[in-house]
């Protein structure tokens, strides 16, 4: 009996042990906070979440990801400045408006706390002390879709814009239209929510029968909107639909050829390489010396099938 209260009492040490030493080597991890502006209510933004979790995994990092309940700089600046407050290893941001966001940024490189951004505000990356952008360059993105669109002889682009503010979601329509030489640009603007965003394409394409092609800023919130928009009003034949990003459904309407093309920045990298190179960074002191461009590519009826299995598990 003595001998197996002696074994008890000897595993229950090692395992106290071994349980300090977890806690400790879990408390000695970096910490990486992401702060973007993306809601919950976005499947784009859940593929990003994603990445900077598996990231955080795969790295043997703790992440912290965080977001305002709305498309809110004033809300975001705040994250932002409590992320600073808890000095992690590295802080994650995307950067709609450099404008608003640019002193909180600047408080955390101030503090010595790398920075890396992530899908929006590439042109203010260096200006603001920011490490390096992950993302797509959103003007020269829009140039090649506009390119692409008048390739196909369309005439006249309505731009439809769920988030009127974003910087990024500005430049695409701008840049459209530059790549759009000699043809017409029309931007919509609107929310996300999927009624108004149905309602307001329908009254400009009846008010406006020039119209021949619909292009969205967001596949699941606009993108898949117009195609159920045109569908109903029966002007498949004369109105085109394409978007920016990636969801199974408005991958299948490309491959259904419902969808001229789809516009992929790969949100998934978006997510995933911030996280990596500040884990690296924290240990090694390595960290990538340029922007990486995560976009764009285009998204067509022949590939498109290939791409929906992946966009159903959000990683596309």
């Amino acid at each position: 009996m003595k001998s197996l209260l002696k074994k008890l009492a000897f595993g229950a040490v090692v395992l106290g042990v071994a349980t300090s030493a977890a806690v400790s080597a879990k408390a000695q991890e970096p910490t990486i906070i992401a702060v973007t502006h993306g809601q919950a209510s976005d499947p784009f933004w859940s593929i990003v979440k994603n990445g900077i979790m598996q990231a955080g995994k795969d790295s043997n990092v703790q992440v912290d990801y965080r977001a305002p309940e709305t498309f809110d700089m004033v809300a975001m600046a705040q994250l932002i400045e409590a992320a600073v407050n808890q000095n992690p290893a590295g802080i994650v941001i995307s950067n709609p408006d450099p404008d608003a966001l640019g002193p909180a940024i600047e408080k955390a490189v101030a503090a010595g706390i790398p920075v890396i951004s992530m899908n929006s505000g590439i042109s203010a990356a260096e200006k603001l002390g920011i490490k390096l952008h992950v993302g797509q360059d959103e003007t020269p993105a829009g140039v090649k879709v506009g390119e692409k669109l008048k390739s196909l002889g369309l005439k006249h682009v309505l731009c439809v814009n769920q988030e009127v503010g974003n910087a990024a979601l500005d430049q695409r329509c701008a840049g459209t239209e530059q790549g759009f030489e000699g043809g017409k640009v029309t931007v919509l603007p609107t929310t996300s929510d999927p009624a108004e965003i149905e309602s307001k394409i329908q009254a400009a394409l009846t008010s406006d029968p020039s119209i021949d092609v619909v292009l969205g800023l967001s596949a699941p919130l606009v993108g898949e909107r117009a195609v159920a928009v045109v569908e109903k009003m029966g002007a498949g034949d004369k109105v085109k639909v394409a978007s920016y990003d990636l969801s199974a459904s408005f991958l299948q309407s490309v491959a259904d050829g419902k969808a001229l093309f789809a516009v992929d920045q790969q949100p998934y990298l978006q997510g995933y390489l911030p996280v990596t190179f500040l884990a690296l960074n924290a240990r090694y002191g390595t960290i990538p010396a340029g922007n990486v461009a995560s976009g764009p590519s285009f998204v067509t009826s022949d590939t498109a099938s290939q791409v929906i299995e992946k966009s159903s598990q959000g990683i596309r």
